[in-house]
């Protein structure tokens, strides 16, 4: 029988590898500049070729940020620009102007059987629920219902989200220490509810996008499960493919 070869990954890969390594210790954190490419090279007893290879990939994951004459730095969720990377609808009218988070509740549970599958965690370990309002130009637009592992999530209330003025991954990162990397979606018609029609002020029936996304940190541990429903009367569903 033959055997399988083994497989190698490229230098500039394991580079790579441990770069992310260091990001998720907390060498480096969200917002700040990490060492030249020199200064990796030697490090990691590699040439800045290889370096520089392994940080243009990671830039285009966004996981790092170059900036002109300054150096490159770890992506923030708390950088204005990160804000619609993983909020894709877009207003008609071509105005991106950043949505009002208006939190309503936020509870603790145990994870069904469901939230255990997506999240990864077992069956009855601690979750907190979050349902929040997305308004646009006052106007309601997303519903979500959000599922945590409330291991991870220790301390986060309603008033917790209340009094933040940023986005949640924003909080999740400045708060908890917690970097969303990738997420992955579902997406499909629904028509809405009567309460789902109350909240964003919709006839019942209206046709609404149902948006389930699972988020993921370093490792690609899910952290986050959500269910939204987006009223597409003066939005639309932005992805850009390349």
């Amino acid at each position: 029988m033959a055997q399988e070869s083994p497989t190698f990954s490229p230098l500039y890969r394991q580079i790579k590898s441990l770069i992310l390594q260091a990001l998720e210790s907390g060498e480096w954190r969200p917002g700040q500049v990490i060492p030249s490419e020199q200064e990796l090279a030697s490090r990691f007893s590699v040439s800045q070729g290889t370096v520089r290879k392994a940080i243009d990939e990671m830039a285009a994951e966004n996981l790092l940020v170059r900036k002109q004459g300054k150096g490159t730095f770890v992506a923030s969720h708390n950088d204005p620009r990160a804000l619609f990377r993983f909020l894709r609808l877009v207003p008609m009218d071509g105005d991106l102007a950043h949505p009002q988070s208006v939190p309503m509740d936020c509870w603790r549970a145990k994870a069904g059987q469901e939230a255990s599958r997506m999240l990864g965690i077992e069956q009855g370990e601690p979750i907190i629920i979050v349902r929040r309002l997305l308004r646009f130009a006052q106007k309601p637009v997303v519903i979500d219902e959000i599922y945590l592992p409330g291991e991870i999530f220790q301390g986060l209330t309603l008033e917790v989200l209340q009094s933040w003025n940023g986005s949640l991954y924003s909080l999740f990162e400045t708060r908890f220490g917690l970097r969303m990397i990738r997420a992955q979606e579902r997406i499909r018609a629904v028509a809405a509810d009567r309460s789902t029609s109350e909240t964003l002020r919709v006839q019942e029936g209206t046709p609404l996008l149902s948006v389930e996304r699972v988020t993921y940190t370093y490792g690609d541990k899910p952290v986050e499960w959500r269910r939204g429903l987006y009223s597409t009367a003066e939005h639309f569903y932005l992805n850009e493919l390349n």
